[in-house]
């Protein structure tokens, strides 16, 4: 399968490590993706979790599959093991297995709010 031709749905939080870490996955792949953010969005947290059975996020949808509850260390490897990337040597921009600290939620905040508008790989749904 071509890396172009994935479809993936991303309900995570606005500041949040472990949706950082998904996110850090997807750019170092260079992936496309449509996130839905869960706190800015009360609606949105209810879609996912109707989808994904369970209220935890990060949940991300790769293809039609539900992956829900993960870090982005575990979708990476259920990518790469379905095939859906191939596996690169490139180091993710930001821990992909760990929560955040109280100054990097400040930074990712600050990160956010200067450069949404700029960020060409991903269309924040509200």
């Amino acid at each position: 399968m071509a890396e172009n031709d994935i479809q993936i749905t991303a309900y995570l939080k606005t500041f949040c490590g472990w949706s950082e870490g998904v996110r850090s996955v997807f750019r170092k792949y260079g992936l496309d993706w449509e996130e839905k953010d869960i706190i800015k969005n009360p609606a949105l947290r209810w879609e996912m979790e109707q989808k994904s059975g369970q209220p935890l996020s990060p949940c991300v949808e790769v293809n039609g599959t539900m992956l829900a509850d993960v870090s982005g260390e575990e979708v990476e490897a259920w990518m790469i093991e379905n095939k859906v990337i191939t596996p690169n040597e490139a180091q993710p921009d930001a821990p992909i297995d760990s929560a955040c600290t109280d100054e990097q939620h400040a930074a990712m905040e600050a990160a956010a709010r200067a450069n949404v508008q700029g960020t060409p790989n991903v269309r924040i749904v509200e």
